[in-house]
């Protein structure tokens, strides 16, 4: 169990400071990863919270294997996000105040292999065809990403 898990058996829903990182895969045809989230049904970034002690580009690797099967060999700092428009209600009612740091991942190895319990389906997308229906904490890093890059 995670250290998140541990936290809401003590505290319920109730609004918590969540520290993640998340990453933006773009591969050689200029094209984003996202992935459908079982949780809310809608795309996103791959990612999740830091577990204690742990660093946060370490936390972008895990989580961007363990819920796509691509292994990172290569992670840029892109931006950190954080404030109050980073507040975020999951579909079973616990709160978060995200504190994110988003990386670009331009070199991977590994086949797309989602992660059942989270991800119903990985596909890249060109920048002009990104789904409307985008998970709310990975909004602002999508449209930063694509407005510096496009």
């Amino acid at each position: 169990m995670g250290y998140m898990a541990e936290l809401r058996k003590m505290v319920g829903s109730r609004p918590l400071l969540m520290l993640g990182a998340n990453v933006i895969v773009v591969n050689n045809n200029n094209q984003m990863l996202l992935q459908l989230r079982t949780d809310n049904q809608c795309w996103g970034l791959p990612g999740g919270s830091l577990e204690l002690g742990e660093k946060l580009e370490f936390a972008a690797t895990r989580e961007l294997k363990e819920e796509t099967g691509i292994i990172a060999e290569e992670l840029h700092l892109f931006k950190i996000y954080s404030g109050e428009e980073f507040y975020y209600k999951y579909p079973h009612g616990d709160e978060v105040y995200n504190v994110t740091s988003t990386y670009i991942c331009k070199e991977f190895s590994g086949n797309l292999i989602g992660e059942i319990s989270e991800v119903k389906e990985l596909k890249f997308y060109e920048f002009n065809a990104i789904p409307i229906n985008i998970n709310p904490p990975d909004r602002q890093a999508i449209i930063d990403y694509i407005q510096q890059y496009q």
